[in-house]
């Protein structure tokens, strides 16, 4: 099953993550099939950056969100 989640990147102690699109039963660190967007909670306020087309289409193909990532998008949803 494919899954979008958030995939960490940055230095020690100060976290930066991609959204990806990836199989579900790897690491989320392993091959990625597409980079759908960003999130980077160090600075205030939060940036938040989501290609909704990509997720959209995505979704249309029978990937599933996380938690995390479905707040993200509704959050940025209403900001728009």
């Amino acid at each position: 099953m494919l899954t979008i989640r958030l995939r960490r990147m940055g230095a020690k102690h100060k976290p930066v993550y991609r959204i990806v699109v990836s199989d579900s039963r790897k690491r989320p660190t392993s091959d990625v099939l597409d980079e759908v967007g960003f999130y980077n909670p160090g600075v205030d306020p939060p940036e938040v950056r989501i290609d909704t087309e990509k997720v959209e289409e995505w979704r249309s193909k029978g990937a599933q969100m996380s938690e995390t990532v479905r707040s993200l998008v509704r959050r940025t949803a209403k900001s728009q």
